[in-house]
């Protein structure tokens, strides 16, 4: 129904004005009795061997919803009745910010892909901790970064700031350094500052009660050399995993006229370099850390190799947008099909 009804008037739309109306729609329906319990009833799949115990916490699916959709924390809630074992929210920063200027969402229809420029927009982390407080049982992830007008130089307090704010109202962060939309972000990826970022962190965590684990999100735009690199660095400063991929500014075999568009390019182009990075950072490390598998998964049997290649959890954005609600379902039906 999905594809065949709904997805096509979606895409009649500018792509960023119909994310807002969807928005809108889904806290909508989800107000009317009887509408969430469809939902569930549709999507959501409830099994025991579902369950996936990952950096201490208890997922009950391993299928989430990757950060930059629910940016701002105002639909978690919703969307967890899509049947997601997750929800990641974010990216987030210190201060609020209008993100790069209009037009920045671009869909690719030829390549089932999608680039967007969209730049950190968001409300600022401590309005979407205002919303997190009403959290009902959702698992959480919050997704920092920087503010554009923080220098490079001062990015560790903008983490920080995130950091404390978001403590007790996420169960586990990812430290956003891979987006290209913010200039010189993915500087912060070179050994050094990153590696002087997740250690001012970790010392952070530390002092806290209950320490909260600490992903890093790359960009699969890293060479071998510098994946290497990355798995030192989880090794120096303990955290707690990584997340394999955000997205690529390669434009490698692409058809659609949107193709020239700056920006991070997601969606079925990024299917085959993700898996790659998956599997060379975990054949690499022998397996020393928890990866979460996201970029380009359209099916099923595309969530299934990125498990295969080493990812313990997966993470849907793109293809949710272009598959719709169902590839959650999908997901987990196959991964049940594979362990019976």
């Amino acid at each position: 129904m999905y594809k065949l009804l709904i997805r096509p008037i979606f895409f009649w739309f500018d792509p960023e004005e119909i994310h807002h109306f969807t928005f809108s729609l889904i806290r909508t329906l989800s107000k009317i009795p009887g509408f969430p319990s469809m939902f569930r009833a549709l999507y959501a799949v409830n099994d025991k061997r579902l369950e996936r115990e990952v950096f201490g916490l208890k997922f009950k699916n391993p299928v989430g919803l990757a950060a930059g959709f629910d940016k701002d924390a105002k639909l978690y809630q919703e969307l967890s009745d899509f049947g997601f074992g997750f929800i990641e929210i974010g990216t987030l920063t210190p201060k609020p910010q209008e993100g790069n200027p209009k037009k920045r969402l671009f869909r690719l229809r030829e390549d089932s892909a999608i680039i967007n420029r969209m730049g950190f927009n968001n409300g600022g982390v401590h309005a979407a901790v205002e919303r997190l407080k009403k959290n009902k049982n959702v698992l959480i992830g919050g997704n920092i970064g920087k503010n554009k007008v923080t220098p490079n130089e001062d990015a560790v307090s903008d983490y920080e700031i995130c950091f404390d704010a978001l403590f007790d109202h996420v169960d586990y962060f990812v430290v956003n350094v891979s987006s290209p939309n913010t200039p010189n972000l993915r500087e912060l990826q070179d050994k050094e500052p990153l590696t002087a970022l997740l250690r001012a962190l970790q010392i952070r965590n530390a002092k806290k009660q209950n320490p909260k684990p600490i992903l890093l999100k790359i960009a699969p735009d890293l060479t071998d050399s510098q994946l290497l690199d990355i798995i030192d660095i989880v090794a120096d400063t303990k955290i707690a995993g990584v997340i394999a991929t955000n997205t690529t500014i390669s434009r490698d075999g692409l058809q659609s006229a949107n193709k020239t568009e700056t920006g991070g390019l997601s969606g079925k182009p990024l299917t085959k370099r993700s898996t790659e990075v998956i599997r060379f950072l975990s054949e690499k490390s022998n397996k020393a850390f928890p990866i979460i598998g996201v970029g380009g998964i359209h099916t099923a049997e595309d969530a299934i190799e990125k498990l295969e290649a080493g990812a313990s959890l997966v993470q849907l954005y793109t293809g949710f947008i272009y598959e719709g609600p169902q590839l959650v379902s999908d997901i987990n039906k196959k991964i049940l099909q594979t362990i019976s």
